[in-house]
């Protein structure tokens, strides 16, 4: 094993408010900035049928208007102070946060409060919303990346809420009135599903006073209990679009969840299989066979749930050349164990971009949600080093062969495809 520098520890601190708000902070002193976030650990994943695309269409009001502010005065109180406000909806969590220099955090939280806490959720801007979404839902419908995981995910997962979109459908976009918006707004903003982050120049103290002046006074209420653990699904799905170029694919296979023990070999598996430009599928099918542009491996872990991905670009001439290169790497790696050299790459690239995301507050900020929501503790740095640097060869591949048999691989594949079709035994090598 490699010999490897202690880092500092991380300087975290965490408080339960009596209303069940979570407040957690990560001092880093040699930054000016400071990132802070409110998690909704709620994401899209929790609604039912008709509430499709409830989660992205309630953060997208929360910025239309607060008690306190109108649409323009929130964007001109950030940027008034040189601070970068964002916001994202995920299949398992909302958040709502802000970058500022550390003198601007007070004035700069109050501002993500009140957007969390004093919504007006106006008729108005709800019917005007639903057209902005809707172009939001158009965009990227004419983006055949988007629109082939959509496809995948819907058949991956189907009949489950994780396979459906995050936006919505034109249908449920249209039918969302103040009533639902409402009522859904009430059930998951409650105290106990909201988490504070903070990373940076800053006190706990400071922190936590801030997070007891904006969210002290909201009483607990019950949640909706959280929906049960998807079933994967095997599909072959192919999908004509005349307009498109290229044939996009995916190939998938159920994984782990995120707080499986094994997901560190999952992460190196990855990694080896198509996380970046030394791995096997860039390395065949780009570089040796330029066959793709575009081709990686990817791995969607949730709560109690995963999925690991191929994705490739290709022509519909190289299609089947491309799905037998995907197919070939899959069983290889299963069937061999990697080699001294790879496992090391893997493991340096890992702990490489590892170590350099959490130069950033805002990487830092949302390591801290992560860790919080999904395993209750803080994992070390070097606890998360050395547990990459574990992991062995006998380990990966007895992980691959747990993943790639050719009855659970999905196959889905968008293009002008002229009638080519993948057969299950052609994913048998």
């Amino acid at each position: 094993m490699r010999s490897q520098r202690h880092l500092q520890p991380r300087e975290i601190e965490r408080t339960v408010l009596p209303n069940g708000v979570r407040v957690i902070t990560e001092k880093m002193r040699h930054v000016r900035s400071v990132s802070v976030g409110v998690y909704i650990g709620t994401g899209s994943r929790e609604e039912e049928l008709e509430e499709t695309g409830l989660s992205h269409f309630v953060e997208h009001m929360v910025f239309k208007g607060t008690k306190n502010r109108t649409a323009e005065q929130i964007a001109r109180s950030v940027d008034s102070i040189g601070g970068g406000l964002d916001a994202f909806t995920s299949k398992e969590l909302v958040s709502y946060n802000v970058k500022i220099l550390d003198e601007h955090l007070p004035e700069a939280f109050e501002i993500v409060a009140d957007l969390v806490r004093n919504p007006l959720f106006e008729k108005h801007d709800i019917e005007k919303e639903k057209g902005v979404i809707l172009e939001e839902l158009k965009m990227e419908a004419d983006n055949p990346e988007y629109l082939i995981h959509e496809i995948f995910s819907s058949n991956f997962w189907k009949g489950h809420a994780l396979g459906r979109s995050i936006l919505g459908t034109k249908q449920t976009i249209r039918a969302f009135d103040r009533d639902t918006v409402e009522r859904y707004y009430h059930q998951f903003y409650a105290p106990a599903n909201i988490l504070i982050t903070a990373a940076g120049n800053l006190k706990h103290e400071q922190m936590l006073r801030l997070a007891e002046e904006r969210f002290a006074d909201l009483a607990p209420r019950r949640m909706r209990p959280l929906k049960e653990a998807p079933q994967p699904h095997a599909p072959l799905i192919f999908r004509n679009k005349n307009s498109l170029e290229q044939v996009h694919v995916y190939l998938g296979v159920p994984s782990i969840p995120v707080p499986h023990e094994s997901r560190f070999i999952c992460y190196v598996l990855n990694a080896i299989l198509g996380g970046g430009m030394s791995s096997r599928l860039f390395q065949n099918i780009r570089e040796k066979q330029g066959l793709a542009y575009t081709v990686y491996s990817d791995v969607a872990m949730y709560r109690d749930a995963g999925c690991m991905m191929v994705y490739a670009g290709t022509s519909l001439k190289s299609a089947g050349k491309v799905i037998e290169s995907i197919v070939h790497e899959l069983h290889e790696i299963a069937e061999h164990p990697v080699t001294p050299e790879e496992l090391r790459r893997a493991k340096d690239h890992l702990k490489g971009s590892s170590v350099l995301s959490l130069e950033s507050t805002s990487s830092r900020m949302g390591n801290l949600a992560r860790q919080e929501l999904y395993f209750k503790r803080f994992i070390t740095l070097d606890e998360w080093l050395e547990r990459v640097e574990q992991v062995t060869a006998e380990e990966v591949q007895a992980l691959a062969q747990d993943f790639f048999h050719p009855n659970q691989m999905a196959v889905a594949m968008l293009g002008r495809l002229e009638g080519f079709r993948v057969r299950r035994q052609d994913l048998i090598r």
